[in-house]
């Protein structure tokens, strides 16, 4: 595919841009630095824009978003200035009609069906999960309908780890053996964000290629990032100044979480609040977050109850930091365009954008690699045909 000219340098957001980390966009294309886009990709179940920002700095260009939750859909517009981004329920979208030709097609569909914590609630309630969940868990079909009609080049997915083994490993044979029906090499691999932020987040990332645009030896020879090791401590994500005390715990939300742990000690599970340091390394961030912050608690110096995160805190923990915000035109990080509650759970359910731009440079080699073979198969043809 040939990278289209740029005629327009201003950035999503309407101002000037300059410098290496800020993109620019116009008509035609995006550009990153001083890259041209060298793929198109469209954006499904897009929340708050990680794979985005991921793609983006690989030199990919976005031609389509989807995402249902309106509020996850003003701040995606206010980031990005994705004005037609499309807030259909996907199922309901036309794949010829509404979703243009594609190179890459990145999705993050809804984890909840198949994490941990959303089984184990499920089942308390009685409600079915996985792809028995009718309102979430089969979405990912309606994924397999949109590649079985555009069928493009390359298809990255993210979900939780526990996709794997859910329902005894049923659920990921399905979703390897879709891909595969459909024509797609399959690679995946669990990445944990804690090698790019001070967050344990195990996902697994699924990788698939189409077998009538890839080589073989290219498909083969397609790797994952490697793993780096944590090296990031939780203050270097902390505000520098004393935050705002409506963060703090209030003395009954406190005492509750202290004594709800108790209890779960003394039956002999884990269950309860975790209490960071500004040295380490904190768990998953949620979607709950914003009820009462127990999964990741701060020891403030000097306040008598811990606090939650703010929300820059929880953006930055998620790899939304001020070299992306910069590369958007925000030079005081992503501003915060909806409340807090729904600014936590955006977070809790974003994919890290730094771990997805690793994967992307490698999607990227993968295209320009065999962009290049088909190119000197191509002059082949013509020294022969002349």
């Amino acid at each position: 595919m040939s990278a289209p000219l740029v005629t327009l340098t201003t950035n999503q957001n309407g101002n000037n841009a300059s410098g290496p980390d800020s993109p620019t966009l116009n008509a035609e294309s995006e550009v990153w630095g001083n890259k041209l886009a060298v793929f198109t990709f469209i954006d499904l179940f897009a929340g708050i824009g990680g794979f985005r920002l991921g793609l983006n700095s690989a030199g990919g260009e976005a031609i389509f978003t989807n995402e249902w939750d309106q509020h996850a859909a003003v701040t995606y517009k206010a980031w990005y200035g994705a004005e037609d981004i499309s807030t259909e329920d996907i199922r309901e979208l036309d794949p010829k009609r509404d979703i243009p030709t594609h190179d890459v097609l990145a999705a993050g569909f809804p984890c909840q069906p198949f994490s941990i914590a959303g089984v184990s609630k499920k089942n308390s309630l009685g409600r079915p999960h996985g792809f028995s969940d009718l309102q979430q868990g089969n979405l990912f079909f309606a994924i397999c309908d949109i590649i079985s009609i555009k069928k493009p080049k390359v298809v990255l997915l993210e979900n939780v780890k526990n996709l794997m083994s859910h329902d005894g490993g049923k659920t990921w044979k399905v979703i390897l053996e879709s891909l595969d029906l459909l024509g797609y090499e399959v690679k995946h691999q669990v990445l944990n964000a804690a090698g790019w932020v001070p967050q344990n987040r195990r996902r697994v990332f699924i990788v698939a290629l189409n077998r009538k645009h890839f080589s073989k030896e290219v498909m083969e020879n397609f790797n994952f990032p490697s793993q780096p090791e944590p090296k990031h401590k939780l203050s270097s994500i902390l505000e520098k100044t004393v935050p705002d005390k409506k963060y703090m715990l209030t003395d009954n939300l406190w005492k509750y979480l202290q004594n709800y742990a108790a209890a779960h000690k003394a039956k002999g599970n884990g269950f309860g609040f975790k209490l960071y340091g500004p040295d380490d390394t904190t768990g998953t961030l949620s979607a709950r977050y914003y009820k009462d912050g127990a999964e990741i608690l701060i020891k403030q110096p000097g306040w008598k109850n811990p606090r939650r995160l703010t929300p820059k805190e929880a953006a930055r923990l998620m790899g939304f930091n001020n070299q992306l915000a910069k590369s958007q035109g925000f030079h005081r990080g992503f501003p915060q365009v909806v409340s807090d509650m729904q600014s936590y759970k955006q977070f809790g359910n974003s994919v890290c954008p730094l771990v997805v731009a690793e994967i992307a440079k490698e999607i990227s080699k993968a295209l320009r690699k065999q962009q290049g073979i088909d190119r000197d198969k191509e002059a082949l043809r013509d020294r022969r045909a002349s």
